[in-house]
């Protein structure tokens, strides 16, 4: 558990989990604005001379549009093109760079990358003494200005400097990110509790879900190509860029069309949720697919992002007995290139 963590009133914490005592937390997201301790996600730096070099090779992003304003997403895949974990690529100095990530994968991708890192003078730093608040709201952005004197940047796009980030995520409402030093974070948590709701992290991850958009944890490590998360859908994959790990694979789906398996947003008719991984099975129990993210919602109903095939004749499925009912994903699923994203006003 991260330390700044335990310094919280009213807080039941895991390593991945935080709630608090606060009454219906997923319906006051959407009444007021609210505060939430994003303790699923971590810090990974990547620093050194060659430090553009390395991520350029080994990531779908095209690292140069990672300029201290635009904070693409991107992922890093095996060879085979499957991921091993996708991120948001922030550049905060002149030879450093920040990846944040689901924490379950942060130690597997780091050291993955270290393979690489003495070829390229990197380093590569889990940087558990940094802090990850998440602000959601009509007024997140102007506690986010207030909080912590810094301009909310447009959507995937970051604001600070070298020791603060402030990054917005898109959403049915405003969604900014913070990154801050733990030392601060305590402080900054309780003087805009004053203004905000302090709810767990289980909302965020909802409003993920409802943005749709899926960060990859231990249960779809080295599973999944990116296209089968819509992550070219959301300018997560640079086809413009040269290579990469895997990106023969993924290029080649792309352009073939072989992508077999697409995420798909959905409300469950039950109350249970789902382990991630959970298999989606029509009538008769085959499996058409598997969830990658699931939480309850302001009604008390589990809503989810499963990978499931793109085949139209799949009739009535169902998730550990719960019925699936589709909901629309928030963009269309085509390809949107991230140099457009980065010129983008």
């Amino acid at each position: 558990m991260n330390d700044w963590i335990t310094a919280l009133e009213g807080r039941h914490a895991s390593d991945t989990r935080v709630e608090f005592d606060t009454p219906e937390p997923a319906r006051q997201a959407m009444e007021r604005t609210v505060i939430v301790p994003l303790v699923h996600m971590a810090v990974l730096d990547v620093s050194g001379t060659g430090a553009d070099k390395l991520l350029q090779g080994q990531t779908s992003a095209q690292v140069e549009l990672a300029d201290g304003d635009f904070a693409p997403l991107t992922s890093f895949c095996t060879p085979k093109g499957r991921m091993l974990a996708n991120a948001q690529l922030l550049r905060v100095s002149e030879d450093r760079y920040r990846l944040i990530l689901h924490r379950e994968l942060i130690g597997s991708l780091r050291d993955h990358l270290r393979k690489f890192a003495p070829f390229y003078k990197t380093e590569l730093t889990i940087r558990d003494d940094l802090a990850l608040l998440g602000l959601i709201g009509k007024e997140a952005e102007a506690l986010g200005e207030v909080g912590f004197d810094l301009v909310p940047p447009r959507v995937w796009h970051q604001a600070g400097d070298g020791e603060r980030q402030i990054l917005a995520h898109p959403g049915s409402q405003p969604r900014l990110m913070v990154c801050l030093p733990q030392a601060q974070a305590s402080e900054a948590f309780r003087q805009l509790s004053a203004q905000a709701v302090p709810v767990g992290n289980s909302v965020w991850r909802l409003h993920d879900i409802q943005a749709g958009l899926a960060w990859l944890t231990g249960a779809h490590y080295d599973a999944l190509l990116p296209q089968m998360i819509n992550w070219e859908a959301l300018g997560g994959v640079s086809f413009k860029k040269g290579c990469y790990t895997g990106q023969e694979v993924v290029a080649r789906a792309h352009f073939r069309g072989q992508v077999k398996k697409r995420l798909v947003r959905a409300q469950l008719e039950g109350e249970h949720l789902p382990e991630l991984g959970a298999s989606v099975n029509d009538a008769g129990g085959k499996s058409h697919g598997e969830v990658v993210a699931a939480e309850i919602d302001a009604y008390g109903q589990a809503e989810i992002l499963a990978v499931l095939s793109t085949r139209d004749d799949l009739g009535p499925l169902h998730v550990d007995g719960q019925a699936v009912k589709r909901l629309k994903l928030p963009y269309p699923i085509e390809r949107l290139d991230p140099e457009s994203l980065a010129k983008a006003v």
